[in-house]
């Protein structure tokens, strides 16, 4: 019996998912397919799985429903969502609903494999956090509260270190910019507030803070904290 990770691909278009079944396939996954959202939930609660891959244009369920029933359902399994390049509104919703990640049609194989990667690697994280988070030079000791970069130590704020913590907890995952408000300064915020804060932690940790290596920005859409080591 192979103990290859179970990947669900949820799409209605054939060629979409041939593609993940080949190209999931010859990288040691095992692809079960759902052309709709009630085959995907039928599944969910027969099969074990490792992570799902959701197109939100579905013809049976509305993408972000099926989201919603999933994460009832599954709350710990990863989901990456497919959606088109234009939708933000889209990404955005999906993401406030739990999902892990998205990948912008037409994808690469290699991006959607790398976003695989960090979902699962976020979700065997949950509940065992690292005490020192390190990503190239920046170093987040979270027991401590000590952040540095190469050999410099660097004096942040409360506010700015509760920002930094909560993309370091999640690194590697686009938070959106309302749940990065709602988990630093409740649902009343002000937006303006994270867009002062991101721009002050790059001044003191990124090298060039108009070119970020660190926290990336997902326009339109949040910020992401770059994977760690």
């Amino acid at each position: 019996m192979t103990n290859d990770p179970r990947i669900l691909v949820i799409d209605d278009e054939p060629p979409i998912r041939k593609l993940l079944r080949v190209g999931l396939g010859s990288q040691g996954y095992q692809v079960v397919e759902a052309q709709n959202g009630r085959t995907a939930l039928d599944l969910l609660s027969r099969e074990d799985v490792a992570l799902a891959i959701l197109d939100l244009g579905l013809p049976d369920i509305k993408g972000h429903d099926l989201l919603a029933q999933i994460r009832s359902l599954k709350p710990d399994l990863p989901v990456i969502v497919l959606s088109s390049r234009d939708d933000e509104a889209g990404k955005v919703e999906a993401l406030d609903l739990g999902a892990d990640d998205y990948v912008t049609k037409p994808f690469g194989m290699n991006e959607l494999l790398a976003r695989m990667r960090t979902a699962l690697r976020h979700q065997l994280a949950v509940g065992g956090e690292r005490p020192v988070f390190r990503a190239g030079e920046l170093s987040v000791d979270l027991v401590r509260r000590i952040v540095r970069v190469g050999e410099r130590e660097v004096k942040l704020s409360p506010k700015e270190y509760d920002v930094l913590r909560l993309l370091v907890h999640h690194a590697g995952k686009v938070l959106t910019h309302a749940h990065l408000l709602r988990e630093v300064w409740g649902t009343a915020a002000d937006p303006q507030y994270l867009r002062v804060y991101v721009r002050q932690l790059r001044q003191k940790l990124e090298p060039e803070p108009e070119r970020p290596r660190y926290i990336l920005t997902e326009t339109g859409v949040g910020y992401r904290m770059r994977a760690p080591d």
